[in-house]
């Protein structure tokens, strides 16, 4: 009976980690990896649309923005220029005045190390883009948006020694309303204060609100694995609803279940490693607001937005509003994001496992900051947790060991037996009572410890300090594959080796879960990052090292139960 209970237990196992990592999937926004269903993302552009048209937005919580401008609006022509500091390299369009591409200087592309990362982006192939104006209020009009062209002026390029590069955007009067953008990007920062200064050029009071908002396609990045799932989509930040991630499928269903509106807070896009965002200082009543765009043929539906609009108090005639806004474009590094806004680092989202996730980075970190070296940091840090869980490791090795002990007296009892089923099992619970022997003991103490190395695997994925990182030998990134496979075909020796010092569990259905289950496992990390990969591994020696020092001394000496299939 005590057989069949561990092998229904081995099974549900098995299955309740497939169903686990395939809902992980489908949480994450991308295909079922076991049980793919339909696909609710939108498929990739087939060919070069027209990204600056993207209408204003059409909800009831953003008013419509007419793109109608002046006479002089319509003679100036739009122009795009680069603008750079030592950390970003921006191309801003006079249309609005908006960031329609952005390369990180410091983090080459994945599948071209020549090339640096783009994080914006307004191609054929992309569409991802940061955009702010001004709509109509209770007063009606309209006034300049982001399909207003602007007249741009100030320097492209921070000069030797400067610290600060100022870019202004002013508007043509539109219904009354001059908006007058000016961009401060600082040496070393991935944070842009975006001042929105609102003039009332008209003699009679105007109702006007200043709206921020992030566009981009529902398509995942490029360099995404099929294995693994990272988020790619919105999210909002309140202090009433704390982080909330908001599905592309969601939005495109009017689905999305998010704080609407707050005095505090962000909006963003989100993507492995990376993520943009617009701030707005606390204390500013900001409505919050998510849509699906269509922008027609042949990119119809592939775009999403995430906007705030905040209502401004009236202007009278000749009076101004200035409005302060940040706009983060960057890489999701937990200490930069912590000193930006409250909330901010949520945006490196460990899930469900946080409160084990965030001290776990916080004392690689710290071993990091010591040996200069994020391979090996990751070793020591599994050592350390080793070392932490010791005990409990001890007493499952010792429940295995004693298991192993009394390994052939079962056997010789089942074959002796195996015509009389309920002889069997109760003379098997006697030997266990005899031999005070828990079959269930040398699971539970691993059971205890699983959410902490999920918590550590989540710390690895999310870490973009990994992405680029070199340990040792051949390999000279961390976030990435194996160029070679070595270390999964490691990886994957020592968790067969670590099955065959299990003892062999009498029951011969049982016997080959036990090999098929890691085996299938590990077939997986032949397409993880090489990080995670070392993580495993380094957990691995460790446990087989230990397992095999408490074999020895309990006088049970180390066999390898090869598989009988």
């Amino acid at each position: 009976m005590n057989d069949i209970r561990r092998t229904i237990l081995w099974v549900i196992f098995g299955f309740s980690m497939v169903l686990l990592w395939d809902q992980w999937q489908v949480f994450n926004g991308k295909k079922a990896t076991f049980f793919p269903g339909p696909a609710t993302q939108a498929s990739a552009p087939a060919a070069a649309g027209k990204p600056n048209d993207v209408p204003s937005a059409v909800s009831t919580t953003l008013p419509a923005a007419n793109p109608v401008a002046s006479a002089a609006t319509a003679a100036t022509p739009k122009e795009r220029f680069e603008v750079s500091t030592d950390v970003l390299k921006l191309t801003l369009d006079t249309e609005g005045g908006s960031l329609v591409r952005a390369e990180l200087l410091k983090y080459p592309d994945a599948e071209d190390k020549s090339k640096n990362f783009v994080l914006l982006d307004d191609s054929k192939d992309r569409i991802y883009m940061a955009q702010s104006g001004v709509v109509a209020g209770s007063t009606g009009g309209a006034f300049p948006t982001h399909k207003t062209v602007m007249v741009a002026s100030g320097a492209h390029s921070l000069a030797e020694g400067q610290n600060e590069l100022v870019l202004t955007f002013t508007s043509p009067d539109v219904g009354g309303i001059k908006l007058v953008k000016t961009y401060t990007l600082r040496r070393g920062a991935y944070d842009i204060a975006v001042k929105h200064e609102v003039i009332n050029t008209s003699a009679t009071a105007q109702s006007a609100q200043l709206y921020l908002q992030l566009v981009r396609d529902g398509n995942n990045p490029a360099g995404g694995s099929s294995f693994y799932s990272t988020y790619t989509g919105p999210a909002v930040y309140t202090e009433a609803k704390k982080f909330e991630k908001v599905a592309f499928s969601d939005i495109k269903k009017h689905k999305a279940d998010f704080e609407k509106s707050a005095t505090n807070g962000y909006v963003a896009m989100v993507q492995h490693y990376f993520a943009s965002a617009w701030i707005l200082p606390d204390g500013v009543q900001r409505n919050l607001s998510m849509d699906a765009v269509d922008i027609g043929a042949p990119l119809a539906d592939c775009c999403y937005r995430a906007t705030m609009v905040a209502p401004l108090e009236p202007l009278a005639g000749g009076a101004s509003k200035v409005v302060d806004a940040k706009l983060f474009l960057g890489p999701l590094e937990e200490k930069t994001l912590e000193a930006l806004t409250p909330g901010l680092e949520l945006l490196k989202d460990y899930g469900y496992l946080t409160i084990l996730a965030k001290p776990l980075y916080w004392l690689l970190d710290k071993i990091h900051s010591f040996l200069q070296n994020w391979g090996w940091s990751i070793v020591a840090l599994v050592l350390l947790l080793k070392i932490a869980f010791y005990w409990l490791n001890a007493k499952a090795y010792s429940s295995m060991a004693k298991m192993k002990a009394i390994n052939p007296k079962i056997m010789e009892m089942r074959e002796r037996l195996k015509d009389k089923p309920q002889q069997m099992q109760q003379e098997m619970m006697r030997i266990y009572r005899e031999e005070k022997v828990n079959p269930m003991g040398g699971c539970f103490p691993i059971v205890i410890q699983i959410p902490v190395f999920i918590a550590l695997y989540s710390v690895l994925l999310s870490t973009v300090e990994m992405r680029g990182a070199p340990w040792a030998l051949w390999i000279h990134d961390l976030s990435a594959p194996d160029p070679y496979y070595l270390l999964p075909l490691f990886m994957t020796l020592t968790t067969l080796l670590q099955t065959s010092l299990n003892p062999a569990p009498p029951d011969p259905m049982q016997a080959k879960m036990m090999w098929i289950m890691p085996m299938a496992f590990s077939v997986m990390f032949f397409f993880f990052p090489s990080g995670l990969v070392m993580y495993w591994i380094t957990n691995n020696v460790l446990s087989i090292a230990q397992q095999w020092i408490i074999n020895t001394r309990m006088g049970v000496p180390p066999k390898f139960n090869l598989p009988k299939f």
